[in-house]
């Protein structure tokens, strides 16, 4: 399956280590983030769930759940999440904050177009790929990439992505190169220069440039 962004996400029904879910049910009517690893017991994927693990809260302030997919089961998933939680020193008798789905037979991996077949497994099977996809509330995908099995995910890259296109989805501006919440913002160049005063009160700043053409316009935007 190829999937484009903005295209509806698949709904799939899955075991996991919170039992089995219907996966646009358990999203409910926020956001989500499906990151996929190779295997369990592997030294990058421990690193990334630590990380997602820990990042949780800015995850919920945002309104996305984070849902993890690995090529084994639930049971090795369950032993996996006490080394986890260690290496992140997480409380050990705290229920690990997302879910892992069992994706042992790769079912999910080709349906979502995430085997990486450069690498390969003990088993003599391609690994998945590191998939992340954002889905929004609509359900419909909103951010895709695929980081070779071997290259580790930056997080806090992935909530500026989100930062970004919820600020995006409520005004009509773009983020430049860099942006961060906080930061000034582009207004979109379908914007017509007699509603800029009303749809930007706190003012747009036209950049000169030698084509003299007047694209680049800045603007606040308060988050």
């Amino acid at each position: 399956m190829s999937l484009n962004l903005g295209d509806p996400f698949p709904n799939f029904t899955v075991d996991t280590t919170i039992g089995p879910i219907d996966f646009h049910q358990w999203i409910g009517d926020g956001w989500a983030i499906l990151f996929s690893h190779p295997a369990d017991y592997t030294p990058v994927c421990t690193t990334e769930l630590a990380a997602v693990a820990k990042l949780v809260p800015e995850f919920a302030k945002r309104n996305v759940k984070p849902i993890a997919l690995s090529c084994d089961s639930v049971e090795s998933h369950r032993g996996w999440i006490e080394d986890i939680k260690a290496y992140g020193q997480l409380a050990a008798a705290d229920p690990f904050p997302f879910p892992i789905i069992d994706d042992s037979k790769r079912e999910l991996a080709v349906k979502l177009n995430m085997l990486d077949r450069d690498e390969i497994g003990s088993a003599g099977l391609p690994l998945t790929c590191r998939a992340v996809f954002v889905i929004d509330a609509g359900k419909k995908l909103r951010l895709s990439i695929l980081y070779p099995a071997t290259t580790g995910r930056n997080f806090a890259e992935i909530l500026r992505t989100i930062d970004s296109m919820q600020l995006t989805d409520k005004r009509r501006v773009a983020t430049p190169a860099d942006w961060m919440p906080g930061d000034s913002c582009m207004v979109q160049p379908t914007v017509p220069a007699d509603q800029l005063a009303t749809l930007f009160p706190a003012g747009v700043d036209s950049v000169t440039l030698p084509s003299g053409k007047q694209y680049l316009r800045k603007t606040e935007c308060p988050n």
